[in-house]
């Protein structure tokens, strides 16, 4: 049975925001993989290191469910993207103003 038009409006806003807050868990891994190693080459072995190696692995981990999530609702990694008000209107002077 095909799922209802509310079902899969819902399906694609979820996707929509799995993959916004993946796109984040990214760069934040990236912003706390370069903040551990900077902290490492001045402190190693330090409580700020240890801190953000921790973050590293909580971003780590949450961009790796928010991936399954998403492998979980069927999406595909090459399926097209949603693109938003992209459609044109149909109804020619849809502003109610008179034509010059």
């Amino acid at each position: 049975m095909a799922p209802m038009k509310s079902e899969r409006s819902q399906l694609k806003r979820a996707v929509r925001q799995l993959r916004r807050i993946r796109s984040f868990y990214a760069a934040a891994m990236v912003l706390w993989a370069g903040s551990a190693a900077l902290t490492s080459w001045q402190a190693a072995g330090s409580r700020q290191l240890m801190v953000c190696v921790v973050l590293l692995a909580v971003f780590a981990a949450l961009f790796v469910m928010a991936s399954v999530a998403l492998r979980r609702l069927g999406v595909p990694a090459t399926a097209p993207r949603v693109q938003r008000h992209a459609t044109t209107s149909t109804v020619p002077n849809a502003g109610g103003r008179a034509a010059a």
